[in-house]
């Protein structure tokens, strides 16, 4: 018995046992993959061919590896124009087990591999056992990456830039500062005020603290035409 699938814009003729390398699927070595899009079937001297595809059936396979193609080479040049381009580009690729054919509208057991992200979670969870909860407010200050500047209102692309380049790369550093820093970095980083007037200091703490970061419409009485 054999099928041919469609899959990644392409078409395989895949029986059990056998292994093919497609575009990439989401998922980990062990992971159950299962195909839908099924064009044809062949058993034994019998074809059944879909319209475009066969509803009952589902072709089941197993992720052995992730993986990526050869390197492809695109070079341009444009004669005459002191113009050239070279590129590198490696297709993601994943290649597969096919594991059984399933006929009469039979769906495979979807399991996980052993370096699943899901298994590796529930293993973690166990392991914590009795461990009480962290609190919600710890949990979203963990879910937001204090390097992120512009969280911060009115830190804009540029005045990120400056702050970067002087060093200041966190939440941390910005809470941190004394009135001596706001007024130092203001004069530094020719920030004309905002920095106390937007109280930067004080918004840094509450997004370490778990506080979600202020709305647009807390901005409202910022001076217009300002780099935001």
């Amino acid at each position: 018995m054999f099928a041919v699938i469609k899959t990644g814009g392409k078409q395989f003729r895949v029986a059990a046992n056998d292994r093919i390398t497609i575009a990439k699927l989401e998922g980990n070595p062990g992971d159950t993959v299962a195909f839908g899009s099924v064009l044809m079937l062949t058993d034994g001297e019998k074809s059944t061919i879909g319209a475009p595809f066969l509803g009952d059936i589902t072709v089941a396979g197993e992720i052995v590896e992730q993986t990526r193609g050869e390197k492809v080479i695109a070079f341009k040049k444009r004669r005459r124009q002191n113009s050239k381009r070279k590129r590198g580009f490696r297709a993601e690729l994943t290649i597969v087990r096919i594991t059984d054919i399933l006929t009469g509208g039979k769906k495979p057991e979807m399991k996980k591999g052993e370096a699943a992200p899901v298994a590796l979670k529930a293993g973690s969870e166990a392991v914590k056992g009795k461990a009480a909860a962290k609190p919600a407010k710890a949990a979203k200050a963990e879910a937001l990456d204090a390097s992120n500047l512009s969280l911060i209102s009115g830190v804009g692309p540029t005045i990120e830039k400056k702050l970067r380049a002087a060093g200041i790369t966190s939440w941390n550093d910005i809470a941190a500062w004394s009135e001596a820093d706001v007024a130092k970095w203001d004069e530094e980083l020719k920030l004309r005020g905002r920095a106390t007037r937007e109280e930067w200091v004080v918004q840094a703490k509450e997004l370490l603290a778990g506080k979600p970061p202020r709305a647009k419409a807390d901005q409202a009485e910022l001076a217009s035409g300002e780099d935001y």
